[in-house]
């Protein structure tokens, strides 16, 4: 399983936009078999800062979701909108949870 958390914060301006980019690519990951990866978006008490919890079950389906073309409209707008601090992308290993996967 690789599982990975992404943390980055945008300008104020651009918070609701964010969201809304990442309700559409969440409608269509909704599409795809959810057996297969989980994909959790947090914002924290500031407003501005999105946290991002994935896990997939290989590198085959994260590739497959990462490709999304609503996924990638996302990050293209968010990275244009002039960011506040850039994504840090950290690799995590599971050590246990309440539920299967």
């Amino acid at each position: 399983m690789i599982s990975v958390k992404v943390t980055y914060t945008v300008k104020e301006e651009f918070s609701l936009e964010n969201q809304q980019n990442i309700k559409t690519f969440l409608e269509d990951f909704r599409q795809m078999n959810p057996e297969d990866f989980r994909y959790s978006i947090y914002r924290l008490g500031d407003k501005k800062t999105f946290v991002h919890i994935s896990q997939y079950k290989n590198e085959f389906i994260q590739q497959k979701i990462l490709q999304t073309g609503s996924f990638l409209y996302f990050q293209k707008k968010r990275d244009e909108s002039g960011l506040e601090a850039a994504p840090q992308i950290e690799v995590m290993e599971l050590i246990g949870a309440s539920a299967d996967f």
